[in-house]
């Protein structure tokens, strides 16, 4: 499928999974696709994959993906006209969009006032407030620092601290005992001010045991807002999410159409472009704005599983200034879709990242089975980037289906080398808290049971410490030593 588009050239300022999921859609409309690299990365499929491949350095792996004027100028370098960020690194970095578009290239995302309203809480928090749209009670240190903590205690317990500028959980806190309040503010400032560079706080009603849901939104700068649904992220460790699903098995048609055309309407408030993802806390029938996301996210698959549309598609064509390919109308959700993350980690010990040389790689396959992955056998798995390789996602004719296609795509998932959360994804499927869909974004803190691994059996183990002794030099050697009574025979045959 070739589209006529103002440019031919896309470059993916972006590393692994998510990189080569792109380039699959840029080749398939018939654009070249170009990628930047680190040296950590050598080898990785999305740099095959790619018609053309720049080295980028830096002190860090992570600093050469966060220079953004190394990568504008890889961009010229391949005749770029267009840079998708996928997520993460730069793609919701104002200046860095207004730097693309000094260069004369398309950022494929939201315009930079786009990312820097809705990047910074506070401003995002009050502008959705001002339009009328459900915000948790909250005190912003912003609009009065000297009645901060006055105010922020007359929101009562528990309350939750959030960094203005902050991301990924980092600088969170949860207050349940107002006389902590003090010293919880001085330490979610250090940490603001540590990752963020920026100190400025805001705290929330913290609402015990809510659901995560958010919204898949769409707008193209010519007055044209959709949504494509919602996706349920409750099931998180660490602030991070893990398992991501839709529909949400908390809502009721009702409340679905509440809660995303909510999400449309803070999205068209915004005169917002490109894909984004309106976020909410939801609990007792209630939810709350809590943040929007002015990129494509992690989860993105499991909306195109259920609405059959390509959003990576949609983001370019946008992009290039058209208008948006679909009305409300035309969008429908067929089926169940669940999305697993699948990091070199260990549950059983904190879900503390792990590391090693992948020796054996294997997807499952069939109906209904999707891997996003951009990983190889032979390749390193180390700390210099996020523990994630890859996302296993399923669509079902509904939500059993779903979780039972998925458990059987796990079973047949092999990745040896460093040691995974597969297994523990298998448990969390088959634990009656997720199947009966009474998930909240505390289920792993409540439940640690989980994550711990299951004792082995006395067979296990002796199979275990057997395959364990063959694997030793000293045993394979004795094994494979001839006695020296059949030695002396030499080449002699009978």
């Amino acid at each position: 499928m070739t589209r006529h588009l103002p440019f031919d050239t896309v470059l993916v300022a972006n590393r692994g999974e998510i990189a080569l999921r792109i380039l699959r859609t840029v080749k398939r409309l018939g654009l070249r696709g170009a990628i930047v690299f680190h040296a950590a990365d050598k080898g990785a499929p999305a740099i095959k994959a790619a018609d053309i491949a720049i080295e980028i350095k830096g002190p860090t792996p992570v600093a050469a993906f966060l220079d953004g004027a190394q990568i504008i100028e890889a961009a010229k370098t391949a005749g770029a006209g267009a840079i998708h960020p996928g997520y993460g690194f730069l793609s919701e970095n104002a200046g860095f969009a207004r730097a693309v578009a000094a260069a004369g290239i398309a950022f494929v995302g939201p315009l930079p006032d786009a990312i820097e309203l809705m990047g910074d809480k506070v401003r995002a928090r009050k502008f959705v407030a001002d339009r009328g749209f459900p915000v948790a009670p909250s005190a912003i240190e912003d609009d009065d620092p000297a009645t901060f903590v006055e105010r922020a205690r007359a929101v009562g317990a528990p309350l939750l601290i959030k960094p203005s500028a902050g991301g990924g959980g980092k600088g969170m806190r949860i207050v349940r005992d107002l006389a902590e309040l003090d010293e919880e503010i001085v330490r979610a400032r250090s940490e603001g001010q540590r990752y963020f560079g920026d100190g400025r706080l805001y705290v929330e009603r913290f609402v015990e045991n809510p659901r995560h849901i958010e919204v898949q939104v769409m707008g193209d700068g010519h007055g044209n807002v959709v949504h494509l649904f919602e996706r349920e992220c409750s099931v998180q460790r660490r602030f991070q999410k893990i398992v991501e699903e839709t529909p949400s098995p908390a809502l009721t048609p009702e409340q679905r159409r509440d809660i995303c055309e909510t999400a449309a309407g803070i999205a068209r408030a915004a005169d917002y472009r490109n894909a984004g993802t309106v976020e909410f806390i939801y609990g007792n029938g209630e939810f709350f704005f809590l943040e929007m996301n002015t990129r494509l996210q992690v989860e993105h698959p499991v909306t195109e599983e259920i609405t059959g549309l390509d959003l990576v598609e949609i983001q370019l064509l946008v992009a290039a200034g058209e208008m948006l390919p679909v009305t409300q109308e035309t969008i429908t959700a067929t089926g169940h879709a669940i999305e697993l993350r699948i990091y070199a980690e260990s549950p059983a010990r904190g879900f503390v990242p792990t590391t090693g040389k992948l020796l054996a790689v294997q997807w499952p396959e069939g109906p209904g089975i999707r891997m996003d992955s951009g990983i190889a056998r032979g390749q390193a798995v180390t700390t210099a980037f996020d523990p994630m390789l890859a996302k296993l996602i399923v669509h079902g004719t509904d939500r059993s289906d779903a979780i039972a296609k998925a458990r059987e795509a796990l079973a047949d998932t092999i990745l040896l080398g460093c040691e995974t959360n597969v297994a523990f994804l298998d448990r969390l499927l088959a634990d009656e808290v997720f199947v009966k869909g009474e998930v909240h974004t505390g289920t792993l803190d409540a439940r640690p049971d989980i994550a711990e691994e299951p004792p082995l059996t006395a067979e296990e183990t002796r199979r275990v410490l057997a395959a364990a002794m063959l694997s030793l030099r000293p045993t394979r050697d004795a094994a494979d030593r001839i006695p020296a009574i059949h030695a002396a025979i030499g080449a002699w045959r009978n």
